[in-house]
């Protein structure tokens, strides 16, 4: 079974990868979408260069698509059919339980002549949580919706001290888009990814639709 990972650079990205290459599965891409410049990941809004450093102590070929919202969909499904006339057969992606995303999923992948498959689906999020970092990932919080999280959030390393600071109500895998995350360091990979957080900044779109932001800025 070969593959590419619809890749984020988050957490859940990153168990849904350990387990995949643990059962075997060739993963021989990482696809990142990132901005219409280039500059930001569309998800995590982390840059290219750190997005790079982690496929490399990866050990994984990274590949970027660059979109706006409006032609997302077309620039990733014409990735896809790239990944096909290569030979790969499956896509992987990192998503746990929302319904839409699992059925977006797997209608690009299926226009592509490619299946899905979902490594984390229907599983407890908090047990994800726990296992990822029982693994030993390290991951930083690099952008926070501020209609569930102020600014302290953003930039804090993603641990049991993390954990235990959420408010009441925030998901502890940030599923519902409460704050997303950047992994640099753990099993699968050959080094840390050293970055510095160097400022949190506050912007109003980092998704569509959903208010402002709390982004952190690494280098």
């Amino acid at each position: 079974m070969s593959a590419f990972f619809s890749w984020s650079g988050g957490k859940d990205s990153m168990l849904a990868l350990h387990r995949a290459l643990a059962a075997g599965v060739r993963v021989e891409v990482l696809l990142a979408m990132f901005d219409e410049g280039g500059e930001r990941s569309r998800s995590h809004a982390i840059p290219p260069h750190l997005m790079r450093a982690q496929a490399d102590a990866l050990g994984i070929e990274l590949v970027i698509g660059l979109a706006g919202w409006a032609d997302y969909e077309a620039v990733f499904t014409a990735r896809l059919r790239e990944f096909a006339a290569r030979g790969i057969t499956h896509g992987l992606f990192g998503d746990i339980d929302l319904q839409p995303h699992r059925d977006w999923e797997e209608k690009v992948c299926a226009a592509a002549g490619l299946r899905a498959e979902l490594p984390l689906w229907q599983e407890p999020r908090r047990a994800l949580v726990d296992e990822l970092l029982a693994l030993g990932y390290r991951a930083r919080v690099v952008c926070v919706d501020a209609r569930f999280l102020d600014a302290s959030f953003c930039g804090r390393e993603f641990d049991a001290a993390f954990l235990a600071d959420l408010p009441e109500g925030v998901d502890a895998c940030g599923e519902n888009g409460e704050f997303h995350t950047f992994v640099f360091d753990g099993p699968r990979f050959a080094r840390p990814v050293a970055h510095e957080l160097v400022a949190v900044h506050e912007i109003r779109q980092c998704a569509p639709a959903l208010g402002h932001h709390f982004v952190a800025e690494l280098r």
